[in-house]
């Protein structure tokens, strides 16, 4: 599948894993609109996609927002005319056990990494079905299969993450739309504050490498897609 030209959503594109799939979309020829919370992080990523001669445009959102996510839309199909990619990647994570997770942080989580998952998906769909084509990638986590002490509630919404996504592709298939999900271990970001000591931390993937991945994905033949996608360093060498 050639990507030139395709206009692609990207959700938290401000920085780290979103920043590194939007400017690689940018350099496979797609449009991006790139949207986050922070204006000034996203005009930033929208000024490296114009260097490499991609068209891109920069909204500032807050995706748990309804008001918010149907201002992306609209202004996404008031400038391309179309939607062919959303990228659900925006998240958050507050990492503390149940007893000391605060009411305030686990709801934060739930607004963000599955409604506004929920919200951006359902704004799209009627552009991509009137279309007959489109695809979802939603960047999920190996939290959402794996569970470990402090991550109850960022668990809990990667896992709701994934059951959401495995209905929807049923849902939308015969629409010739792919929903792709991506669950990324530990990665080479500020995400997760906890500390990780690996012997090489060369080991560990990047940003740009996870943001290959949905290269590959997105780049195969239109009657072939993976649906879920686990991503783990090769030898992290602990």
């Amino acid at each position: 599948m050639n990507l030139e030209n395709k206009v692609a959503i990207v959700t938290g594109a401000g920085r780290g894993i979103g920043k590194a799939i939007a400017l690689s979309l940018a350099n496979e020829g797609a449009s991006l609109i790139v949207s986050a919370r922070t204006q000034s992080e996203i005009d930033a990523v929208a000024l490296e996609i114009e260097k490499v001669g991609s068209k891109a445009l920069a909204v500032q959102a807050d995706i748990s927002q309804e008001r918010d996510v149907q201002n992306l839309v609209s202004k996404t199909t008031e400038k391309f005319g179309t939607i062919d990619i959303l990228i659900n990647n925006a998240g958050i994570g507050t990492f503390a056990k149940v007893a000391e997770l605060l009411p305030k942080d686990f709801d934060a989580m739930w607004a963000v990494n599955m409604r506004g998952v929920f919200l951006c998906t359902r704004a799209v769909l009627p552009h991509m079905i009137k279309r007959n084509s489109g695809d979802i990638i939603n960047i999920s986590s190996l939290a959402g299969r794996n569970a470990f002490i402090g991550g109850a509630g960022y668990c809990a919404t990667k896992w709701a993450l994934i059951g959401f996504a495995r209905s929807l592709m049923l849902e939308v298939r015969e629409h010739n739309i792919r929903v792709i999900t991506l669950c990324p271990g530990s990665v080479d970001t500020k995400f997760d504050p906890r500390p990780i000591q690996p012997k090489d931390p060369a080991a560990i993937p990047k940003a740009e490498d996870i943001a290959q991945v949905v290269i590959h994905t997105l780049r195969m033949p239109r009657n072939v897609m993976v649906s879920e996608v686990d991503i783990r360093p090769t030898n992290p060498k602990w």
